[in-house]
């Protein structure tokens, strides 16, 4: 009982709030899991969605106990890892494209290629953990919400919170997107879908390569 009552609520609940309205924001990370759930990649689509809350999780870790300040401190480190992720992005933009190519000559993808949890794992870490900008998002937030004083229930309760949050969200359009209706919608327009998805992907790349 006195650990529950060490919990800061107010805090808890107005950082999540916060965090919630980015979480939602349409980014790299939705278009990824928009993307394989439209081709009907559940396995894999499930697979990116842990990856990309388990590495939101660790950047959020690294700001509430203070390393990513000393990891923003190595510029050159940081850069590096932005430019590879932007490449990245770049790379299943491109994907998407050659994909829209098949689709548009009648060959959407089949339900039934569905790859591993694991694959999917490794694209969703990949997506988060190469945009060190989430360090800086992660650093102003507890720095401007978060009291330096917080008991550490109340930190253990924001990080649970971000991560379920992520899970959730991304479930959820991931689970949507998978229906039978949206897949229908896919597969006749998929080539145009795959375009704008691939385009989404490619911009946000572009994005972190040129972004300092």
């Amino acid at each position: 009982m006195q650990i529950l009552s060490a919990i800061d609520g107010a805090v808890v609940l107005y950082t999540l709030g916060i965090y919630a309205a980015i979480v939602v924001s349409p980014g790299p990370s939705f278009a990824l899991v928009s993307r394989l759930a439209l081709q009907g990649e559940r396995r894999r689509c499930s697979g990116a969605i842990v990856g990309l809350a388990i590495a939101a999780t660790f950047y959020a870790l690294l700001a509430m106990v203070g390393l990513a300040a000393i990891l923003s401190q190595i510029g050159w480190l940081a850069r590096t890892v932005q430019i590879l992720g932007g490449l990245y992005l770049v790379y299943l933009g491109i994907t998407a494209w050659k994909s829209s190519v098949k689709a548009g000559a009648g060959q959407a993808p089949h339900p039934g290629k569905d790859r591993s949890f694991y694959q999917g794992l490794r694209v969703g870490l990949l997506v988060n953990l190469s945009n060190p900008k989430a360090i800086a998002f992660f650093v102003s937030l507890y720095a401007v919400v978060v009291p330096i004083d917080a008991h550490w229930t109340t930190r253990a309760c924001i990080l649970a919170g971000g991560a379920l949050m992520e899970l959730a969200w991304y479930w959820l359009v991931g689970k949507t997107l998978t229906r039978r209706v949206f897949r229908a919608f896919y597969v006749a327009w998929a080539r145009w879908i795959e375009r704008v998805l691939g385009t989404v992907l490619i911009f946000f790349g572009g994005r972190l390569i040129l972004s300092k």
